[in-house]
């Protein structure tokens, strides 16, 4: 085994977390070591192809997940800089103020978090900055206060779904424009092309962490990056209160870090899974477990998948994904829970319709997304600690999830095709997702006050240890009906300073 060089952070992962970590800790005298398993994505024709990225998954890995009854999944994850923004959808929506309180949903209690919107507010909107997020503040219905305006104005609607919000408004609901993280600022590369949502980006224009975050801080001379790193397992002194190192596979040989600190930004699943692995004498459940609840509390949205389809017109929208509505979020007519989300979707093409439907031709399927309107339906699945992540024997990962609020989900299921079917689209499809769409994973190694509940500290510092901190969505203590992105930058913007000011 070789031993590398000394650095002050070692931060495992580039996502949205590790990511932006390292841009904000760019100009601190810190030698910052970033870890990422994969490469840098190619910029390649493929990107733009929906045959290449959904049906034959291009930028998948060739990596299987089991479920709790040991059945194998290909799971939804993409290992490269930037991690799973470089194909995200770019939308990035601030929490409500009340997500951050406890809230009763038909399937149970939504829990408080140890913070409140106000700490994190400030982080929120150098977050919308850094990604370059544009918006409109005042037409959300669900919108909490805000410092400032957003940095850049909304995406504009495409004639198409212009008259849709028009047919929405009739209804008395509120379409307003989705926070999108797409370079559209003066001079910037965005095309509006229509392979954005789900696809990389070809032009570079999207607002991901490799291009927002990472090439920003290798900028300077005391942040470097290993590609190709896998994390194995974290090493602690005898005491198990300190870790004193990192082993890891480069390019096939395994070799060892040492660092003052360590940050885990692996994703929820990954980030769960190597302190799993990490177990030793002074941790014999798992690193940083004295809780028991390293892994547990899995959450990953209510997802579904909504096409309204008018066959009397043609939907010629390239760039769809620019509206939302909320006005579901909270409650609903004759109904005191909340329901969760709706947002447009980037405009479906036949090759990635192909996937769930073989055995229509593809023919057909493009007929039916050159007429439909799609949106993605969300709300919030609920914590629950027998919802967790575990290791198999062999050290494969085995995910035990069970739905939860499913009664909210399918009301907001029901309300959309309402809704559209009154804005003049007679034939509506749904397609619930189903474990492998986990985009939006969260909750498995949750902050908090209580020592003996949480396993992490407010500022994201593992309690069982002293230079130990998790900066992804795995700190969720819930999942609330929004994308997470945003509150995982503006977080890990916060951990920063905390980070900043030792």
């Amino acid at each position: 085994m070789k031993e590398q060089e000394y650095f002050d952070i070692v931060i495992i992962g580039t996502g949205m977390g590790g990511g932006t970590l390292g841009y904000a800790l760019r100009n601190s005298n810190a030698r910052i070591l970033l870890i990422e398993r994969g490469d840098y994505l190619p910029s390649e024709s493929e990107n733009w192809d929906p045959k290449a990225v959904f049906e034959q998954k291009r930028y998948k890995p060739n990596e299987v997940w089991y479920d709790s009854n040991q059945k194998p999944f290909a799971p939804g994850v993409h290992y490269f800089v930037g991690g799973n923004t470089k194909v995200y959808g770019a939308a990035l929506p601030r929490f409500r103020t009340q997500d951050f309180g406890a809230i009763e949903h038909e399937g149970g209690t939504s829990p408080a978090w140890p913070i409140r919107y106000e700490d994190l507010e400030p982080y929120y909107a150098a977050a919308e900055k850094i990604y370059f997020v544009h918006g409109q503040a005042g037409s959300d219905p669900a919108e909490p206060p805000r410092s400032g305006p957003f940095p850049f104005p909304p995406v504009p609607n495409e004639p198409y779904i212009e008259d849709l919000c028009n047919r929405l408004q009739k209804q008395g609901l509120h379409p307003f424009s989705i926070p999108m993280g797409i370079d559209l600022k003066s001079g910037g590369r965005c095309i509006r092309c229509k392979t954005c949502d789900g696809f990389p980006c070809k032009e570079l224009a999207k607002a991901d962490a490799d291009m927002c975050a990472v090439r920003p801080a290798l900028e300077n001379s005391n942040v470097q990056i290993w590609t190709n790193s896998i994390a194995r397992r974290l090493l602690t002194d005898d005491s198990g209160r300190k870790i004193t190192g990192l082993e890891l596979d480069r390019n096939g040989t395994t070799i060892q870090v040492q660092a003052d600190i360590f940050i885990v930004s692996c994703g929820a699943v990954n980030s769960a899974a190597l302190l799993l692995r990490s177990a030793n004498h002074a941790h014999p459940n798992g690193l940083a477990n004295s809780s028991d609840q390293v892994g547990r509390n899995y959450m990953v949205h209510n997802n579904t998948a909504l096409t309204a389809i008018d066959p009397r017109r043609r939907n010629p929208t390239v760039f769809q994904k620019t509206q939302a509505i909320n006005d579901f979020y909270f409650n609903a007519p004759n109904w005191r829970y909340p329901l969760g989300n709706l947002q447009l979707l980037g405009k479906l093409q036949a090759g990635m319709l192909t996937v769930a439907q073989p055995l229509v031709p593809t023919a057909i399927l493009q007929a039916m997304a050159n007429h439909s309107v799609d949106w993605w339906v969300m709300s919030e699945d609920l914590p629950d600690p027998e919802n967790r992540i575990t290791l198999n024997a062999n050290g494969s990962i085995c995910v035990h999830w069970k739905p939860n609020n499913r009664v909210a989900h399918e009301k907001l299921i029901t309300a959309a095709k309402k809704m559209m079917r009154a804005a003049g689209y007679p034939l509506v499809f749904v397609q619930r997702m189903g474990i492998e769409t986990n985009s939006h994973q969260c909750g498995t190694i949750r902050f908090g006050d209580d020592s003996s509940k949480a396993v992490l500290d407010t500022n994201c510092k593992a309690y069982d240890l002293d230079n130990l901190y998790v900066v992804d969505s795995s700190f969720f203590p819930s999942s609330s009906a929004m994308n997470p992105g945003l509150t995982i930058a503006a977080q890990a913007l916060r951990v920063a300073d905390h980070l900043l000011k030792k």
